[in-house]
C-alpha cells in the first residue's frame, strides 16, 4: 500500500534527479479527490487534441515531446502532500499546474499557487459552489482560474503559457482554434441550407 510519505518521498527524489526538463512533465494536473476526476477529464481531453502525452513514469518520458502527469491531492486530509508538490515543483521540471477542487472550502487551487509560486496555477472550481473559494486570493499571491467545470480551458490555458516558449505548442493551439471555427462555419451553414426541420432531422431530433 503507498502512503502519503512515499508519495512525498517520490516527489522530492524526482526534484533531485536533475533531470533534463524536455523529459519532465510540462504540465501538472492535481485534484482534491478522484471524484473531481470526472470535471477534470476535459483537461486531459484538450491536452490529448494538443498531442501531448500522459507521463506515467517520471524516469522513462513517452516519446511525445509535451507531456502532463495527473495526481489527488488534498488540501484538508494530505496537506504535507500537497506542500510537497508544490514545493518541488519548478525541481521537477513542471512549467505551469492545473488544480481542480470541488466544495465550498476548495483551497487546494489556491494554496498551490501560494506554495509553487512563481509556477502558475490554474484553478479549476468542480463545483459552482467553490467558485469563491477558488478565486479568493490576497494581493501579490495570483492565481489564473476558469469558470466552474471548464478544465478543458483550463488545460488550454496551460498550453498558451506553453506557447510563449514553444512554438509548437502555439502552432497546435492555432490548428486547434481554426478547426473549432471551421465546425461553427459547418454547423451555421448546414442550419440555414437545411431549415430548422432538415437541421433537425440531420441530427436525429
Amino acid at each position: 500500500m503507498t502512503t502519503v510519505q512515499d508519495l512525498i518521498d517520490r516527489l522530492e527524489a524526482e526534484a533531485n534527479a536533475d533531470a533534463d526538463p524536455e523529459t519532465t512533465p510540462d504540465v501538472g494536473i492535481i485534484m482534491g479527490s478522484d471524484s473531481d476526476l470526472p470535471v477534470m477529464e476535459d483537461a486531459y481531453e484538450a491536452l490529448d487534441d494538443l498531442g501531448f502525452a500522459e507521463q506515467i513514469d517520471f524516469d522513462a518520458a513517452p516519446d511525445s515531446r509535451f507531456t502532463y502527469e495527473s495526481y489527488v491531492v488534498s488540501a484538508h486530509r494530505t496537506p504535507e502532500l500537497m506542500y510537497a508538490y508544490g514545493e518541488t515543483a519548478t525541481d521537477r521540471g513542471l512549467d505551469v499546474i492545473v488544480a481542480g477542487a470541488g466544495g465550498k472550502s476548495a483551497d487546494l487551487p489556491n494554496m498551490t499557487a501560494s506554495i509553487a509560486y512563481p509556477v502558475p496555477v490554474i484553478g479549476v472550481p468542480v463545483q459552482e459552489k467553490s467558485v469563491d473559494s477558488v478565486i479568493g486570493m490576497p494581493t501579490g499571491a495570483p492565481i489564473v482560474a476558469v469558470d466552474a467545470g471548464k478544465s478543458y480551458n483550463a488545460a488550454l490555458s496551460a498550453a498558451q503559457v506553453l506557447a510563449r516558449e514553444h512554438d509548437a505548442v502555439e502552432e497546435r493551439l492555432i490548428d486547434l482554434h481554426d478547426d473549432r471555427k471551421a465546425g461553427v462555419a459547418d454547423v451555421s451553414a448546414d442550419l440555414h441550407d437545411l431549415g430548422v426541420d432538415g437541421f433537425r432531422a440531420r441530427d436525429g431530433e
